[in-house]
C-alpha cells in the first residue's frame, strides 16, 4: 500500500535522477534547506546523506477539519519536485487524500503503521473538533478527536502542519460552534507536544527542514518559540525580511491597489499588510522560489500567527 518512490530502499538518488532529478538537482535542494534551517552550506551533504538512508522513518498523516490546501501546497511544488523528493524521503503509510487504499484497507493500513515495532512520525493536517465528543468531525466513523487521541501520543513525533492543525484554523473563527481546536490545545492533557508549522498554506519547505532535523538529530525536536514554531523557520517578521521594507522606511505608501505606487512597489501597510507583527520566512524561502503575496502586490494577512482569522480582520484595513 505504501506508495513513497523510496520506502527505505537503497538507491534513493538512482530512482530520483529516473524521474528527472539529477544528483545536481538534489544537492541543490538539500543547500536550499540548509541554508532555510540557518546553516553553513557543508551541512547539505549531511542533509542529503539523511534523505538518502535506507533506514527513514515511516510516517503517518491525519487528516482532520480543513481543505486540504496543505497537502496540495506540496504536490503542487515544482523545481526541484519537492512532492517526490517528500515521498522518497519518508514511507507515507497512511494518507487520505492521495493514498490507493480505501475504507477496511486504509484502515488496515493505518493500523499496521502505527503499530510497527520501529515506530512511526505523525504528521497532522487539520484543526480537531471538540464539542460534544468530537461529534462534528469524523473520519470512518470515528470522531477525529477519538483518532488523532489514540495515534499522537504513540508517535515518536508530531509535526501539525498549517494553521488549522497549528491553531484550529478558520474553523475556530468566533463563534467556533464546534469547539474547533489545534493539536496541542486539544490533546495536551495527553501528554502531545508537536511542532507547529502554521500558515494557510504552509511553505513546503518548512515541512522538509523539519522533518531534516529530526532525522539529523535522532528525532530530538529543533528549538521552538512559545507556539511551538522552529525559531530556524518563524524567528523573524514577516516586515523584517520583506523586499518593501525600505519604502516602509521612507514612508512611501500605496494608498489603493490600483495606484501608481502600488505599481511601483511601494509599501502596503496602509492596505493591511499585517507583517510588522507576522513571524514567518516567505521573503526568503517564496513559494516554488519564485513568488510571494506580497511581492504580487497582495498584503500579508498574518496567516500563521494563532487567531489571524479574527484578530488580523479587515484583512484590507491598516492594522
Amino acid at each position: 500500500m505504501k506508495f513513497s518512490v523510496g520506502l527505505g530502499k537503497p538507491g534513493a538518488e538512482e530512482r530520483l535522477e529516473k524521474s528527472g532529478i539529477s544528483r545536481r538537482d538534489f544537492m541543490k535542494f538539500c543547500s536550499t534547506i540548509a541554508a532555510v534551517m540557518g546553516m553553513e552550506a557543508s551541512f547539505a551533504n549531511k542533509i542529503a546523506l539523511a534523505l538518502t538512508s535506507p533506514k527513514r522513518p515511516s510516517v503517518v498523516w491525519l487528516h482532520n477539519a480543513e481543505c486540504t490546501g496543505c497537502s496540495e501546497s506540496i504536490l503542487r511544488a515544482v523545481r526541484p519536485f519537492i512532492d517526490d523528493l517528500i515521498l522518497d524521503t519518508i514511507s507515507l503509510d497512511y494518507h487520505e487524500t492521495i493514498m490507493a487504499a480505501a475504507g477496511h484497507k486504509a484502515e488496515e493500513a493505518l493500523h499496521h503503521a502505527i503499530s510497527s515495532p520501529n515506530g512511526f512520525l505523525a504528521v497532522v493536517e487539520g484543526g480537531i473538533p471538540t464539542k460534544d465528543n468530537g461529534l462534528y468531525g469524523k473520519v470512518g466513523g470515528r470522531t477525529m478527536l477519538e483518532i488523532n487521541s489514540e495515534i499522537l501520543p504513540k508517535a515518536k513525533a508530531v509535526i501539525s502542519y498549517g494553521t488549522c492543525a497549528t491553531f484550529g484554523g478558520v474553523q475556530a473563527a468566533k463563534p467556533n460552534p464546534t469547539a474547533t481546536k489545534g493539536v496541542n490545545d486539544a490533546l495536551k492533557h495527553l501528554g502531545v507536544n508537536s511542532v507547529n508549522i502554521p500558515g494557510c498554506p504552509p511553505n513546503p519547505y518548512n515541512l522538509v527542514g523539519t522533518i531534516v532535523h529530526l532525522l539529523t538529530h535522532s528525532l530530538a525536536i529543533p528549538e521552538m518559540d512559545e507556539v511551538n514554531r522552529p525559531i530556524m523557520f518563524y524567528g523573524e517578521t514577516v516586515h523584517e525580511q520583506c523586499e518593501r521594507l525600505p519604502h516602509y522606511d521612507a514612508g512611501e505608501f500605496a494608498p489603493s491597489f490600483d495606484s501608481e505606487e502600488a505599481r511601483k512597489g511601494w509599501c502596503l501597510a496602509k492596505l493591511g499588510c499585517k507583517g510588522p507583527t507576522t513571524y514567518n520566512n516567505c521573503p526568503k524561502v517564496k513559494f516554488n522560489q519564485t513568488n510571494w503575496p506580497v511581492q504580487a502586490g497582495h498584503p500579508c494577512i498574518g496567516c500563521s500567527e494563532p487567531d489571524f482569522w479574527d484578530t488580523a480582520s479587515p484583512f484590507y484595513e491598516e492594522a
